[in-house]
């Protein structure tokens, strides 16, 4: 790992309050392990002052990429992923909820596999501070519409802390649609489809997010996106 690059890919949409903490958190932690590394910020159309924030940080492994509009969560991380130059590539959410630190399990996963995403639900992991009720119930919802709709078996397919070599993320996200937050749906058909194999590993998680999430209308929206994903890449039983 040492003469390896990691890349991280962060999407933001009206994160100025938090993105320049959270990406000094990675920038120092990365610094402490002496890995070669760089950061790429997504910013999605924020209508604050996410990329202002992120241009005044002024750091040498930092790089800024901007949607036009709003474009959703898949598209960032997909723009971010294309752009990605390292040897393996973490994508991670703003506020990390899953903290850095969590890296180092992923990263020794990801020796017996190719993708190697962290669960908040499977044994072992921690959640120190939970999400509201109403994001919990939806968020298990979600996952038997998942499960009955792909054939998944993960359980926890939307945790924003997924590693990847190199390899696998290029082919992956070259050929992700999703744009929204169904892409994670997409993104472990596509690794199953293609035969990487996909590890699950249990990490620790402190809700930090101001939800930006409609309970009722997102769970319709994200199950219609699953639906076209399956239209396209086709359930488990037939990949």
């Amino acid at each position: 790992m040492a003469s390896s690059k990691l890349s991280i890919v962060i999407p933001a949409y009206n994160e100025e309050d938090i993105i320049a903490e959270s990406v000094v958190a990675i920038t120092n932690f990365f610094k402490l392990q002496k890995l070669n590394f760089e950061i790429l910020v997504v910013d999605d159309g924020s209508t604050d002052k996410t990329a202002a924030v992120i241009k005044e940080l002024s750091l040498k492994n930092l790089r800024l990429l901007k949607n036009g509009r709003n474009r959703g969560k898949g598209f960032s991380v997909k723009k971010g992923v294309k752009e990605a130059e390292g040897d393996i590539v973490l994508f991670t959410d703003a506020d990390l909820s899953t903290p850095i630190e969590q890296f180092d399990k992923l990263r020794e996963a990801l020796v017996d596999c190719e993708v190697a995403i962290g669960s908040r639900v499977i044994k072992g992991a921690e959640i120190r501070k939970k999400q509201p009720f109403h994001r919990l119930i939806m968020g298990r919802i979600f996952n038997i519409i998942v499960r009955l709709l792909t054939g998944l078996n993960y359980r926890d397919t939307q945790c924003g802390f997924k590693l990847f070599s190199a390899d696998a993320a290029k082919r992956i996200f070259r050929a992700v649609k999703a744009e929204g937050f169904g892409f994670d749906v997409e993104v472990l058909m596509l690794a199953e489809k293609f035969g990487y194999r996909v590890k699950e590993v249990p990490v620790v998680w402190i809700n930090r997010a101001k939800s930006k999430v409609w309970p009722l209308r997102d769970t319709f929206r994200m199950t219609r996106e699953v639906l076209e994903i399956r239209s396209r890449v086709g359930s488990r039983k037939t990949i």
